[in-house]
């Protein structure tokens, strides 16, 4: 008889349900993926193998397999949420002491904890790579990984060495009333333009530059430009290099053509009354214009900075972690760890979202978002579950009718005997 047959119909029409239920009931879950039941046929086997007449021994679950498809992506307003999209899992590790602890997860939903490391719900510790100095351009050490901490202190300052200044001199200038020229004078220059500059402590200092129009001289006309730290515009201090200053010279066009890279080294200065270290800076002038137009100052910028304190935690598309600082600073902390593998279906599922290597996985393969075959990072934003309801719906019915198919025929079966064991 075909008891046994209808039997593990049944149980593999009850493992389809489960698992639809299973389905639905994390329709709303962060990064999880649904399942699918897969089943395959039984046929007794013997020496003279499988009969052409032989109905078959029924029905198994040879796997319930996970489907890792791109979930929908939810934003939101938490810079630390996290999301892939496309493939990779995120590196955690399961004891944030134990850096070999390594699970894996596409549940982006993190936090800061008590001890300041960035981690999940469950208190698992995002793991990134280590960087290799203090800007993305050092790179970072894929084969160090490191949890995230957020506990960085004040953003330090940097002292500035670099002043980019772009300006347009008015072609019509008269020659200054003064011929020597001396910062307390205004009519022995032209006109003047200052910039905030920083010391190795973060201290402001002013750099002022003075412009000194010239004679013309066929079809080129020549300028002097003079600089100076004004912390005490009635005391400033010359950080020329030369006492006569340096000569900036414009073609029939208004191009800048000396000094040809528009570089003009200063003089160091060494703040008085401090301890911070001497300011060595020069100022370009590349891109300057002496065109018939009243004087502006087109484009200021300089490289230093103040002391500053965190201001919050930024993610790129890469997966660079930064800090922020007030100051406009940023430090990069790590880079979101990734890891993707030759057979994701292999992985173990250790519930929460989360999977762990397993024989069948094959090996973890370490990379980084954007590169390779790893989707990109999306900060601000949360995978949704991959589940479609109204599909789950469907199958849910499916598998309610094959589960009473095989009750049907377990009480045909029983309606046979007992008709076999009525007869007299």
């Amino acid at each position: 008889m075909s008891f046994t047959t209808a039997l593990s119909g049944l149980n593999a029409a009850a493992n389809n349900l489960s698992t639809t239920g299973n389905n639905i009931a994390n329709a709303n879950t962060t990064g999880f993926k649904k399942s699918r039941s897969e089943f395959v046929d039984v046929y007794a086997s013997s020496i003279g193998g499988v009969s052409k007449t032989q109905p078959g021994a029924g029905v198994r679950v040879s796997e319930v397999a996970q489907q890792f498809n791109q979930g929908n992506l939810d934003f939101t307003d938490n810079s630390l949420d996290l999301a892939v999209s496309g493939e990779g899992f995120f590196t955690m590790a399961a004891n944030p002491t134990d850096l070999k602890s390594l699970i894996y997860t596409r549940n982006g939903a993190f936090r800061v904890n008590k001890d300041g490391l960035v981690t999940n719900t469950q208190g698992q510790a995002l793991l990134a790579y280590a960087p290799n100095g203090k800007s993305v351009t050092d790179g970072f050490s894929q084969g160090v990984l490191k949890t995230v901490s957020i506990n960085v202190g004040a953003g330090l300052p940097t002292a500035t060495s670099n002043v980019d200044i772009k300006v347009n001199l008015d072609s019509n200038s008269a020659l200054p009333q003064t011929a020597t020229f001396d910062p307390t004078i205004p009519g022995s220059y032209t006109k003047q333009t200052s910039a905030t500059v920083f010391d190795s402590l973060g201290v402001a200092h002013t750099l002022t530059s003075y412009f000194v129009a010239g004679a013309v001289s066929g079809n080129s006309r020549s300028w002097t430009v003079h600089h100076a730290i004004t912390d005490d515009p009635t005391n400033p201090v010359s950080v020329d290099t030369a006492a006569a200053g340096t000569t900036l010279t414009f073609d029939s066009t208004g191009k800048l053509t000396t000094p040809v890279d528009g570089l003009v080294p200063l003089a160091s200065y060494a703040p008085p009354g401090s301890s911070a270290a001497p300011i060595v800076m020069k100022n370009n002038y590349f891109g300057s214009t002496q065109l018939s137009a009243a004087f502006s100052v087109d484009a200021l910028k300089q490289d230093g900075l103040p002391a500053g304190r965190l201001t919050g935690i930024a993610i790129d598309k890469e997966g660079v972690i930064f800090a922020r600082f007030s100051n406009g600073g940023s430090t990069p902390l790590g880079k979101v760890a990734m890891t993707r593998f030759p057979n994701p279906q292999g992985l173990s599922k250790l519930g929460d979202t989360n999977w762990a290597q397993s024989a069948d996985s094959g090996e973890p393969i370490p990379g980084e978002a954007g590169s390779g075959n790893f989707g990109l990072i999306n900060a601000g934003a949360l995978e949704q579950s991959n589940v479609d309801l109204s599909a789950q719906l469907v199958n849910l019915i499916v598998a309610q009718q094959a589960y009473q198919a095989n009750a049907q025929t377990i009480t045909t079966e029983n309606s046979i005997v007992q008709t076999i064991l009525n007869i007299r």
